[in-house]
């Protein structure tokens, strides 16, 4: 009998720092600049990245400095995930929280990092950064909430 993996065992705020790190499945949603109505707290995902995404690899440039450098940059907690309504239905994070299933293409399940591009996924060619894209209201698309699996 094959043992499960830890993701399926071991619950979020017990993994080790490691573990918590591999969760991530490189996708870049969470990197994206999202909107806020005032009046309704309706969220707008727009396709804008934050300027320390790495187009290409879908990854932070400056991951240890993102909180200085970027001083809105969420660091994630399991505390605060249940709370995270902009989260993309298709996180780790997310999904183990809600005892859900990782998808097959989740770099822990299909042990290859591309997949999560290879499945659509990601941000990768989908994205521009924030450094070139002037007003965000130009930007607004629905992708990033999509619920693939």
């Amino acid at each position: 009998m094959s043992e499960k993996p830890f993701w399926e065992t071991i619950a979020l705020e017990d993994m080790t720092a490691e573990q918590w790190e591999s969760l991530c499945d490189g996708c870049g949603k969470c990197c994206l600049l999202k909107l806020e109505d005032a009046d309704t707290l309706e969220l707008s995902y727009t396709d804008v990245a934050c300027r320390l995404l790495d187009l290409g690899s879908c990854r932070c440039a400056q991951y240890s400095d993102r909180s200085r450098l970027v001083p809105d940059c969420v660091t994630l907690t399991p505390e605060i995930i249940p709370n995270l309504r902009w989260m993309p239905k298709t996180c780790a994070y997310r999904l183990i929280s809600e005892n859900k299933p990782l998808p097959w293409w989740h770099p822990l399940v299909s042990n290859d990092p591309e997949t999560v591009h290879q499945a659509g996924v990601s941000v990768r060619g989908r994205a521009i950064s924030e450094r070139r894209a002037g007003d965000l209201e130009d930007h607004i698309v629905d992708w990033p909430d999509e619920d693939v699996g």
